[in-house]
């Protein structure tokens, strides 16, 4: 099976300035993720693991209590249920996210 960026990926905008691309197998996501400068991802978890690397910019990110400045081709791993956030600071960041299994709150 072979897919067209953007166009076969469905869109969301989560918050402000944080746009995704999604596209799903039966137990594997891909999530294209574009954060615009001075953007956050607010604090949240969720039951997926979440295994991420920096394409453009770089993202401030943090997981559990650790924080760390990423910038490209750092990669990241959040452990299910794992609570993070992160937040952009003056230029846009690009991040490719794989999730497993599929977050249902993007299908």
């Amino acid at each position: 099976m072979f897919y067209d960026f953007p166009k076969d990926f469905k869109k969301f905008e989560p918050a402000s300035g944080f746009l995704v691309h999604v596209v799903s197998g039966q137990r594997l996501m891909l999530s294209h993720v574009t954060l615009q400068p001075n953007s956050d991802v607010p604090l949240h978890s969720h039951s997926e693991e979440q295994m991420g690397i920096i394409l453009e910019g770089e993202f401030e990110m943090t997981i559990g209590d650790e924080t760390r400045l990423l910038k490209k081709g750092d990669m990241y791993l959040v452990p299910a249920n794992t609570i993070h956030s992160g937040v952009t600071h003056t230029e846009e960041a690009l991040v490719l996210d794989a999730f497993s299994p599929p977050r249902e709150v993007y299908k």
